[in-house]
């Protein structure tokens, strides 16, 4: 592994240099600095080239420049209002205050807000590069660096121009970008630069204001979809159904018991008998459906795993929870289970809980026993797949064994080799996922 860690170091000091150049230099400083670099280049041999002396003259430019980093130190406090959830793909956009405290007007500043640094740990990156190699793909190195600061929250948030801010005055400007994937965006701080007057150089302050951003997976249209089943019991029935649908049902009255609650006691009883006497309510029965992502996607690409939660944020935003539950079923360091509908979590809490979803190495069997183990409580379920294999088959085969309707969306970027599929298989293929998705229940 001694190639890989000379790359990662080699990557890691070649990003941090071209980050600092980037800051630091504007656009005709960038290409004045590569105009000395070829100037120097060409004119080592100074007896037969007099490309040195562009060399001379554009360095000393530079220098010109520089100083005036030194001088600058504005009184200005930049002030970040973001919310705190964002969709990827949606554009999305929050406000940045600036106020002057100087006795004098700024002019010709630019703001720009910063993300936290996206660059991998050696352990990531060595994981990654390991597992492609195992699953013999061959990326460049560079290649799967570049994958990894995305995956870790890259974004280019742009700049802002600020002509002239007066002073002891604030000024309030919109900020946004469009986030390109799910997760979690670190701020880190707010820098106001001012160009030398050559422009060529920024001089920066920094300002630190950290904060977080939540990107909720994308979603896509789902056509109505009608999950029929008969109504199964639910244990603890009461306590889950909400005010909307089915009321509780009275069945008799009872003696007291510690730890009931005080709303079922029946008073005119109680004053009439002289102790305690309370309602007792029938058990709810209503439907249940499940969600279920599948996390086991050792042979499945990036792209198809994102597509998957992006699947299975579709329809927790869609199924219609007012007269129903909705499970959310995945494993990630162990086996979750999320509850929306009828008092419990809500849509947008499931899509939160997408947000963090990251595949996982194991066997899918960890997954299918957890949807097994739940299997008497549930009317139907929806599978988000990213394999049709053996395992899959036969969890398929026992749900509806037991009478329960199942849908189950594959998500793969080779359909050719699943080959004939049932009614109630799907297969989405990244790029045409919606396509896909308009044909369920059809």
């Amino acid at each position: 592994m001694a190639i890989t860690r000379i790359a990662y170091i080699a990557l890691r000091a070649v990003s941090a240099v071209n980050r600092k150049l980037k800051r630091r230099f504007t656009l005709p400083g960038m290409l004045v600095l590569g105009a000395a670099w070829t100037g120097a280049v060409l004119g080592v041999d100074t007896e037969r080239s007099m490309s040195y002396q562009m060399f001379t003259l554009l360095l000393a430019a530079i220098v010109l420049a520089v100083p005036f980093a030194v001088l600058f130190r504005p009184r200005i406090v930049v002030t970040r209002d973001a919310p705190r959830l964002a969709t990827a793909g949606v554009p999305y956009s929050y406000r940045i205050t600036v106020r002057n405290q100087s006795p004098d007007a700024q002019r010709g500043l630019i703001l720009s807000d910063n993300l936290a640094d996206p660059r991998p740990s050696y352990a990531q990156f060595s994981a990654a590069v390991a597992a492609q190699w195992k699953l013999l793909k061959r990326p460049t190195l560079f290649e799967i660096w570049l994958k990894l600061v995305a995956i870790n929250g890259a974004a280019a948030l742009g700049e802002r121009a600020i002509t002239e801010i007066a002073a002891g005055r604030t000024l309030e400007m919109q900020s946004g970008f469009t986030p390109q994937r799910r997760g979690v965006l670190r701020f880190e701080t707010l820098t106001v630069a001012r160009p030398d007057p050559l422009n060529l150089f920024n001089a920066c302050a920094d300002y630190h204001a950290p904060g977080t951003l939540l990107v909720l997976p994308k979603c896509y249209r789902v056509p109505p979809l009608a999950l029929p089943g008969a109504r199964r019991y639910q244990h603890g029935g009461v306590a889950l159904a909400s005010a909307i649908g089915d009321s509780a049902e009275f069945v008799s009255l009872r003696d007291y018991r510690p730890g009931d609650p005080l709303q079922h006691v029946h008073w005119k009883s109680f004053a009439r008998l002289g102790y305690p006497v309370v309602k007792e309510y029938q058990d709810e029965f209503f439907e249940r459906h499940v969600l279920v992502l599948d996390t086991f996607g050792a042979a499945a690409s990036d792209d198809v795993f994102e597509e998957a939660v992006a699947v299975a944020a579709s329809f927790a935003a869609t199924v219609d929870t007012r007269e129903c539950l909705l499970d959310l079923m995945f494993v990630a360091r162990e086996s979750y289970c999320f509850t929306a509908g009828r008092g419990q979590l809500q849509a947008q809490q499931l899509l939160e809980v997408l947000a963090a979803v990251k595949p996982q190495a194991g066997e899918f069997s960890t997954l299918a026993d957890s949807v097994l183990g739940s299997r008497a409580a549930l009317t139907s379920a929806i599978l988000v797949l990213l394999a049709w294999d053996e395992p899959r088959r036969d969890l398929v085969r026992r749900l509806q064994a037991t009478g329960l309707q199942v849908v189950a969306l594959v998500v793969t970027d080779a359909p050719e080799e699943i080959g004939a599929r049932a009614p109630w298989l799907t297969l989405l293929q990244p790029g045409k996922i919606e396509l896909g998705l308009a044909a369920v229940g059809a």
